[in-house]
């Protein structure tokens, strides 16, 4: 029964802080649109479009290749350390004994 205010305050806290930063994503959202319609001058040609769009789904493309590959290297090992069994380690938790063997 001690944990029943405990949960209660976090659930509480969770839909506050949801509250505040859906709030700040609106208050985004209505600047971008204000800030988008207020601009003037020569519409944008289909070309600008075209290169828009392809520069940012290239970009999502690289983003998400590069996050494959560092899930991918650390997920078989390549990430982690590797010692040199005819080199001496730098570890100082290992004990003189453990190194010549």
């Amino acid at each position: 029964m001690a944990d029943a205010p405990n949960k209660k305050l976090r659930i509480a806290g969770a839909i506050v802080l949801f509250g505040a930063l859906f709030a700040i994503l609106i208050a985004a959202g209505w600047h971008a649109v204000g800030a988008w319609n207020s601009m003037s001058g020569a519409p944008m040609p289909t070309t600008g479009y075209v290169a828009m769009i392809l520069g940012v789904v290239f970009s999502l493309v690289i983003g998400c290749g590069l996050m494959a590959l560092l899930f991918y290297s650390s997920r078989h090992g390549y990430d982690d350390l590797q010692y040199d069994d005819a080199h001496e380690s730098d570890d100082p938790d290992r004990s003189e004994h453990d190194q010549q063997q």
